[in-house]
């Protein structure tokens, strides 16, 4: 039976990784009822009955009742007001391509995914409007800074909800905040985006970094330098005026960057390490969505000729396979 309130908007959350767990967590407590769809049938047979994801945050238990969990996406998100896609972005196309014609119609599409859509080179809400013909005014974009792990655990937390219409941005905000969760609206939907995708490499590059024995004292001039690197791109890039001191920007890079719950630090650290790039992505069971973005950002950073110092090292080491500690080291000579 659902005992969903009527006050609150119908949401369906897509994905059943460690960051679409908390968003159903989020909203599950708020609105009484959420569809959860998942790829895997195993985990959504053993969430049906021990109410709680075996593979990701496994520690946050589900009232009974308050969650319909799916395996069909077009079950799923029917009769749905609000759509929440929380899949890697690798995974976006494969999932859109199994729902019905139409099945967005009407509905606010938003997006967690902080990296870049495959072959199309596209950030996620771009994708929705150019190729999937979502309207603009109906597209969500929600970001940090925040990490799922902290969510798990009702540590307090900010999301930054992003959309045109703010009518769109209160309505998914009112599912998602609670006593630990602050949501701040923006309508900057591709610039919060862009930032998000953005803050992924610089984690790697501290992650490097860190891997190599670099101290506190080098990171602080490392992020200090990749907020005006992010700046310049920003600006080179999106239009309007970004104040990039706030939490959507500069609070999303400083916890990505410094998170032991990074995955994309993570990832660094392994190459920082000596990992090769393809032997560090094997040994992750999450994916480290730096990775894509950088190949998508050096190709910008190329045409609109912005100075990308540390995204331009990041690329060399994943991609060209040049070392990380001479190219950290080179990197740090430009550094100011």
């Amino acid at each position: 039976m659902e005992v969903q309130s009527e006050t609150y908007p119908k949401v369906a959350v897509v994905g059943g990784g460690s960051f679409g767990t908390a968003v159903v967590k989020m909203v599950s407590e708020n609105t009484g009822l959420c569809h959860w769809w998942m790829h895997n049938e195993e985990s959504a047979a053993h969430i049906r009955k021990y109410h709680h994801n075996p593979r990701y945050l496994s520690s946050v238990a589900f009232d009974k009742g308050s969650v319909e969990i799916f395996t069909d996406i077009n079950a799923a998100i029917e009769g749905c007001d609000i759509v929440i896609f929380a899949v890697p972005s690798a995974f976006v196309k494969e999932v859109l391509l199994n729902m019905n014609a139409g099945a967005l119609d009407g509905k606010l599409v938003c997006s967690t995914i902080k990296g870049i859509i495959p072959d199309e080179n596209m950030i996620v809400g771009e994708y929705l409007r150019e190729v999937v013909g979502v309207p603009e005014n109906h597209i969500v974009v929600i970001t940090g800074p925040c990490h799922a792990e902290e969510i798990a655990l009702e540590r307090l937390s900010f999301l930054t909800v992003a959309a045109i219409d703010a009518s769109a941005s209160k309505k998914v905000a009112s599912v998602l905040q609670s006593h630990y969760v602050r949501c701040t609206l923006s309508k900057d939907i591709y610039g919060t985006e862009y930032a998000a995708v953005m803050k992924n490499i610089y984690a790697i590059a501290a992650g490097m970094c860190h891997g190599l024995g670099y101290g506190d004292n080098f990171q602080a001039v490392l992020i200090s330098n990749a907020a005006r690197e992010m700046r310049r791109f920003m600006k080179s890039t999106c239009e309007g005026q970004i104040n990039i001191k706030k939490s959507a920007y500069l609070g999303d890079l400083l916890v990505t960057c410094y998170s032991q719950f990074s995955r994309n630090r993570m990832l660094g650290n392994m190459l920082g390490k000596g990992y090769t790039i393809k032997s560090a992505k094997a040994e992750m069971t999450m994916v480290a969505e730096g990775y894509y973005a950088a190949a998508l950002v050096a190709k910008i950073r190329k045409k609109q000729e912005v100075r990308m110092p540390i995204v331009k090292a990041v690329y060399e080491v994943m991609y060209e396979g040049k070392s990380a500690k001479k190219t950290m080291a080179k990197l740090a000579q430009k550094l100011t």
